[in-house]
């Protein structure tokens, strides 16, 4: 079906529903509450979420996500992927507490500047709208942490991704940290056992790593995060074999990327064939070796990553399904519940 309206949209989204929500319901916990375990290091899982937290206290408010988000995505069909990786950005950095969406002040430097985020992450005037409505509704009773969580969700719906329930009840951070999200993130430049190591140390592991790289399926890259690889590959001065392979993707990245300083902020698609539709090409794409970045060829490295990769991408099912485990899994890294936070009134603002 191709829908070019909102209705044509929500029939697809409840058929969608219909045909896959007995088997993905079936991974997750069962009862209102998330069990999860804690990792020793302040981070790790929690068992402190439920499913069905706002029903009586704002029962209109994954709707009013589900519009806030669908009216961003039809301007701007990258919002998806930019709402993905907000979230992935909030919950590595002290957990998923809403942190990123603060701005500096006068006690701290939050984590918009941070060198990972600079120039780069985006999709704070979307949440800070979402607020807005929510708060017309429900003053003062939904977080801003757990309206990221759910406005993930909704963007890899609406790229055509599963549906997953989402555990809520977190609760804002009042502070942020630059120190902490430029040690804490994962860099495209590093090595897989680095990426692996930082999702260890939040309870994570690396099928967790194989599989929430799978949301390069849908965005884009900054030109100078791969330039290295078309013009100069290890100092070479040649590009990388893997994608010298390929004449026609070299010869269009070097299009989009030409080899000056000018076109570092410039973007190219992480999977070229399909950058808005959430699907399993990414997997394909790394079988081929054709992957974007250097920490998504990378996966094919390690035999376990390599193995999980190939099944991704010949069963879309299973990567769908086991997508929607691994956010939710992330999405209850390090969440403060109750007392422990704070509902902010404004998402950017920590009073």
């Amino acid at each position: 079906m191709d829908c070019k309206n909102i209705s044509c949209w929500f029939i697809s989204y409840l058929a969608f529903l219909t045909l896959f929500s007995k088997d993905l319901v079936s991974s997750f916990p069962s009862g209102n509450n998330y069990h999860g375990y804690n990792n020793g290091h302040g981070y790790g899982l929690t068992s402190n979420l439920d499913y069905r937290f706002y029903d009586r206290s704002c029962p209109r408010l994954q709707m009013i996500v589900k519009s806030g988000v669908w009216r961003a995505f039809k301007d701007d069909s990258r919002i998806a992927a930019s709402l993905l990786r907000l979230h992935f950005h909030d919950c590595f950095v002290n957990g998923c507490d809403g942190s990123i969406l603060l701005n500096d002040s006068e006690d701290f430097k939050g984590e918009q500047n941070a060198r990972p985020n600079r120039n780069s992450v985006r999709g704070f005037e979307v949440i800070e709208d979402i607020k807005s409505d929510i708060e017309s509704s429900c003053p003062l009773t939904v977080s801003c942490a757990d309206i990221v969580a759910l406005a993930a969700r909704e963007a890899v719906v609406l790229t055509g991704g599963p549906f997953w329930p989402v555990p809520l009840g977190r609760r804002d951070s009042l502070t942020a940290s630059e120190q902490a999200a430029n040690t804490n993130l994962p860099s495209p430049f590093e090595p897989l056992e680095n990426i692996t190591a930082k999702f260890v140390t939040l309870g994570l592991d690396l099928k967790d790593v194989v599989v929430l790289s799978g949301a390069h399926t849908i965005g884009f890259a900054q030109c100078f995060v791969i330039k290295h690889r078309l013009f100069n590959f290890k100092g070479s001065g040649q590009p990388d074999p893997n994608l010298a392979a390929s004449s026609s993707l070299l010869s269009k990245l070097k299009d989009t990327c030409p080899n000056v300083d000018s076109s570092d902020s410039k973007l190219a698609a992480l999977d070229p064939a399909s950058s808005v539709k959430f699907d399993n090409a990414y997997y394909v794409n790394l079988m081929n070796n054709i992957g974007l970045l250097d920490s998504d060829q990378t996966l094919m490295s390690d035999p376990t990553a390599a193995a999980l990769v190939k099944s991704y991408s010949e069963n879309p099912y299973l990567f769908s399904r086991d997508f929607a485990v691994s956010m939710v899994k992330m999405g209850n890294v390090g969440v403060m519940t109750g007392s422990d936070g704070v509902i902010r009134a404004k998402c950017g603002f920590p009073g």
